[in-house]
């Protein structure tokens, strides 16, 4: 009997909901502060939320495609795998959610339904619901002129009202209004009575049903059931040489608006009959989703759930590190100047860049600033500061990325509002989403330029710089300097081709490079050396990535691998995976940054990059990887990955089945990674201070 081959490769949209599910656990674990476990529900919805509106809907076209060329229906597997994962996964949130109420119920905070309300606070309702919400109210009236699919946002809860008089059945729509007023409504308190009652705004316009239809229709009785419908969020963008490319990404966003439904996902207690009605008006076919779940929908406004409770039923804020390199020193030049600085966010403060950014917009000594900008705050002192530099006469160029998903509609605001103030504004490749993270700063020092670099793994956002996890690198090297130079050159003329030294460029040379370094152990593997990779990255799913770590790994390279999300390599398969070993953590914060670690005969060879092993950042993005030459920064960052490699508290080994057990503790100390960092960075900035004093004196 032949045996069956093993299994190598994981289904990328498999291995996200792998992903999700490991957030989920995050929801379930009893030892997470409970008004957290409620966020990671939020979390948990949103993130599912963009995988049907990007991940999904790309596996409907292929079906599609599949079907028009009459090819084998291998996808339409994959959606059915996916579907009944889905499933699952949803049942498990249903069961979580229950669980957490009880548990806030403990603690004196009542989340109630419409059902619940005391005489009192049914009396308050009624008149904040006037107030408050009914200016937001205008129900869509379901007719057969009325074409639901393109009327819908994919972004908000809907209540499906039945209104039934004896002889027939009216159907409406309303929007709940969470984008404008607050998701939870607390309830004042009641004499007497210690719990705090809080009750969600769904909850509140279903209680008051009668006050929105009233005096416009006759009905006997109104039901409202939940319903939220997700579209396809991928758009083409237009041809037409005549149309700049801000109106052609406007046209675009457009096109999002109405895109195909791929999703509807449905209070599991509504009627049969308006089921069928909806998927009916929704133009719902077999392939798309179809999903029962609990009363209330989009989950993503309980990232933001209020603790109206004790502080302790929420994390304990980490107080971000100050940088003895950059305090010690005037201004950030001086301090860059001195030597390379490496900055650990969100454990280090993010203001060290926006002083740099400040510093530069008003410093008569700086003639240039450019910076690539893919995501911003919503009030970006980033952006601020390129404004000022402008005003006050600094040549000031800024690449930005229209294209970055959700986020091209401020993006395009930011552009306009940069051009307005005197910024050059340039888009980068019309075909390649520029995603590097990179600054440069010229000033005039004697007679000639000096250049300061930023390269980083994470985005210039004050906001998620306190959420995400990501390296920043200062430096003022000369030949590091030089070649980012000629990477913001080659983001505004693509035709132009440079050789790197140093960075490591998609789409030009990171596969390459990446090959190149891979080999490099393979050979100290051959020659029975010590050979090891040690890498972190959000995804893995390159499939030649996966297939040089296979040849590694039978070559004897012993590699760890911090995995965050997608990881299509199928570790501890013998004779194709056995000296691979796969983690990821999920934690309080968002683990983002990539970092590629080869033991390069004892050299350590470590790297920090924007680009994950995905085939789109290797060979369809402009990215920028950058070598560690300061031996004390490389072994900053490999001490943080051996932490991490450590964490037996929220580690989960990434194995075959895809199951997501807990890295086992054995007898091993209890490590949180995410705490501990904290403290291995606080003390290397304390040595840090005590040696900046002592030189002083």
């Amino acid at each position: 009997m032949k045996s069956q081959r093993p299994k190598l490769h994981v289904e990328k949209e498999l291995s996200w909901l792998s992903f999700n599910e490991r957030v989920l656990q995050e929801a379930a674990d009893k030892s997470v502060p409970i008004v957290e476990r409620v966020r990671f529900l939020g979390i948990f919805s949103n993130n599912l939320d963009e995988f049907f509106r990007v991940r999904v809907a790309n596996v409907r076209r292929r079906i599609l495609i599949e079907k028009e060329k009459s090819k084998r229906e291998k996808t339409k597997e994959l959606l059915s795998a996916i579907q009944n994962k889905v499933l699952k996964l949803q049942k498990d949130f249903d069961d979580i959610y229950m669980e957490i109420i009880i548990g806030l119920a403990r603690h004196n905070i009542f989340l109630i339904n419409d059902t619940q309300l005391s005489e009192s606070h049914g009396r308050w309702l009624r008149k904040y619901f006037r107030d408050n919400i009914l200016p937001h109210i205008a129900p869509i009236i379901v007719t057969n002129s009325i074409d639901l699919a393109q009327v819908l946002k994919d972004d908000l809860t809907y209540l499906v009202i039945a209104l039934k008089s004896q002889d027939k059945v009216e159907y409406a729509l309303i929007e709940v209004p969470s984008d404008r007023v607050s998701r939870f409504v607390n309830l004042p308190h009641e004499k007497g009575r210690k719990k705090k009652s809080m009750i969600l705004l769904d909850n509140i316009i279903r209680y008051c049903l009668d006050d929105i239809f009233q005096g416009f229709f006759e009905y006997d009785s109104a039901t409202a059931y939940s319903m939220k419908m997700t579209r396809d969020a991928d758009f083409d963008l237009s041809e037409d040489v005549d149309l700049s490319i801000l109106e052609q990404m406007s046209d675009g966003l457009k096109q999002r608006l109405t895109g195909k439904p791929v999703r509807f996902v449905h209070d599991r207690e509504m009627p049969d009959s308006m089921i069928e009605f909806i998927k009916y008006k929704l133009g719902i076919v077999s392939y798309d989703s179809v999903i029962p779940g609990g009363r209330y929908h989009n989950f993503k406004d309980f990232i933001g759930f209020p603790n109206v409770g004790r502080a302790y039923l929420e994390n304990k804020k980490l107080r971000a590190l100050d940088c003895a390199d950059f305090d010690r020193h005037t201004h950030s030049f001086e301090a860059i100047s001195a030597k390379d600085i490496l900055l650990y966010y969100p454990y280090h403060k993010f203001r060290y860049f926006t002083d740099f950014l400040r510093q530069a917009a008003f410093d008569p000594a700086v003639k240039t600033i450019k910076i690539s900008i893919y995501r911003v705050a919503t009030k970006s002192q980033v952006i601020k500061s390129l404004i000022d530099a402008a005003e006050n006469g600094k040549q000031v160029t800024v690449i930005v990325e229209l294209r970055a998903r959700f986020d091209e509609e401020a993006n395009i605001d930011w552009a306009r509002e940069l051009t307005e103030s005197g910024v050059k504004v340039d888009f980068g490749v019309p075909s390649l989403k520029c995603h590097t993270k990179l600054c440069q700063v010229a000033r005039l020092e004697g007679n000639e330029l000096a250049y300061y670099s930023h390269v980083g793994t994470g985005n210039f956002h004050e906001k998620t710089a306190r959420i995400y996890t990501d390296f920043s690198l200062f430096t003022k090297n000369p030949e590091i300097n030089e070649e980012v130079i000629n990477a913001f050159d080659f983001i505004q003329n693509a035709y132009k081709r440079y050789r790197f030294k140093h960075l490591i460029i998609s789409p030009n040379d990171t596969r390459r490079r990446i090959y190149k370094l891979i080999d490099q152990e393979i050979e100290f593997a051959n020659q029975n050396k010590k050979s090891e990779i040690f890498i972190k990255v959000n995804n893995l799913v390159d499939t030649g990535l996966v297939n040089k770590l296979y040849a590694a790994s039978n070559a004897g390279v012993k590699i760890r691998m911090i995995i965050r999300g997608m990881c299509s390599l199928v570790p501890g398969v013998p004779g194709h995976s056995q000296n691979i070993q796969a983690i990821s953590i999920v934690d309080r914060f968002l683990e983002h940054p990539r970092v590629f670690a080869f033991h390069a005969g004892g050299r350590r060879d470590v790297f920090i990059s924007s680009a994950d092993w995905m085939t789109r950042n290797i060979d369809h993005r402009v990215e920028v990887g950058c070598p560690i030459y300061d031996e004390t920064h490389k072994k900053t960052i490999l001490g943080i990955m051996e932490l991490q490699w450590s964490d037996r508290a929220k580690a989960r080994v990434i194995d075959k089945e895809q199951t997501n057990p807990y890295n086992p503790r054995g007898n091993r100390k209890k490590i949180r990674s995410q705490i501990v960092i904290h403290d291995y960075l606080k003390s290397i900035e304390e040595k840090s201070k005590n040696r900046g004093k002592q030189s002083d004196s």
